[in-house]
């Protein structure tokens, strides 16, 4: 009965909001009295602890929600406790809702579209438009991705488009690189893409950014993994410092074995395997030629060969007049 006297008494919670009052009640809107004269005063009634009787007081939705969070936020009563005591929304709903006012305060109850929306801090947004403004290419993922390396934090793609919608982009923007090519130092270029690494830039966005390509970009890396700063540094070309083959000893050797005017560069690899050098059958025949100009040695020539007759040479045919066989012959 108490609750049927209180619906008598209060109407409804409703969705949408009173019509907006016209003429002289409008006026006194403005004035503050909301248009009540003397026969419109509240009805008191006593305080009520139940759900059910509080939740027919409520003539809006806004203020269901928040006598529905009220003790949480206020008295610091359990989720559980008022899901089992209300039975209007579950644990999970209540301690949401409770956050979300503790977050954006009496915002969070009104359904409008900045209330629904979880802004984000400035800095992220002004990251956002930067990396759209140095490189286009970058896709709304990349740009989030870039986001969390920086501050920890990804937020969704549709958020990132919101906010390039929203911002207005700067026309020109500033590289904070130039191209790998123009940059003097190739140093200073190995340490741009790894900045841009670090900075949560892909790799195919770091080569197109400083116009090289994809391999190189993972090049340089392999080596910043593996060396470290040092993997920043030029090497020199060819083959290192230390370990050619070509020694004293083998040269030395050479010049002995070329005594023997019938040794060749092969039979002579092939005497320096013997002993332990191991050279290659050009580098001999170099190191020969080099020999044969400093001491005047001749060019080893092989034994030589009689030419012999070839047993399945054909007989001459005779040969009549016009320079024509016979036939049968």
């Amino acid at each position: 009965m108490a609750g049927l006297e209180l619906a008598a008494m209060r109407p409804l919670w409703h969705s949408s909001p009173p019509a907006v009052p016209t003429g002289t009640q409008a006026c006194g809107a403005a004035r503050g009295n909301l248009g009540m004269g003397e026969n419109d005063r509240r009805r008191r009634i006593e305080p009520a602890d139940e759900w059910e009787q509080i939740e027919l007081l409520c003539g809006w939705p806004e203020q269901r929600d928040y006598e529905l969070i009220r003790p949480l936020v206020l008295f610091g009563f359990s989720a559980s406790e008022r899901a089992s005591e209300t039975g209007a929304a579950s644990e999970r709903t209540l301690q949401r809702r409770a956050s979300r006012f503790e977050a954006e305060g009496m915002e969070s109850l009104f359904g409008s579209e900045h209330a629904r929306r979880k802004k984000l801090p400035p800095a992220i947004r002004r990251l956002v438009v930067d990396l759209k403004a140095e490189y286009p290419r970058l896709n709304l993922n990349e740009i989030a991705n870039a986001c969390y390396v920086r501050f920890g934090r990804r937020p969704d793609h549709k958020t990132v488009r919101r906010v390039l919608e929203e911002e207005p982009i700067p026309l020109r923007f500033v590289r904070r690189f130039p191209p790998y090519h123009g940059i003097p130092d190739r140093r200073d270029g190995r340490a741009a893409v790894v900045a841009l690494h670090a900075d949560g830039w892909s790799a195919k966005d770091t080569a197109g950014y400083l116009r090289i390509g994809t391999s190189t970009v993972y090049r340089i890396l392999r080596r910043w993994a593996e060396e470290g700063p040092a993997g920043l540094e030029d090497k020199p070309h060819g083959r290192p410092p230390g370990v050619r083959k070509v020694t004293l000893r083998a040269m030395e050797a050479i010049r002995r074995f070329q005594q023997n005017p019938n040794l060749g560069e092969f039979r002579i690899h092939a005497a320096l395997a013997q002993i332990g050098i191991h050279l290659s059958p050009r580098t001999c025949g170099r190191i020969l030629a080099l020999n044969r100009d400093l001491y005047g040695l001749e060019k080893p020539k092989g034994p030589g060969k009689e030419k012999k007759e070839m047993s399945f040479a054909a007989p001459e045919a005779p040969i009549l007049e016009r320079g024509r066989p016979l036939r049968g012959q």
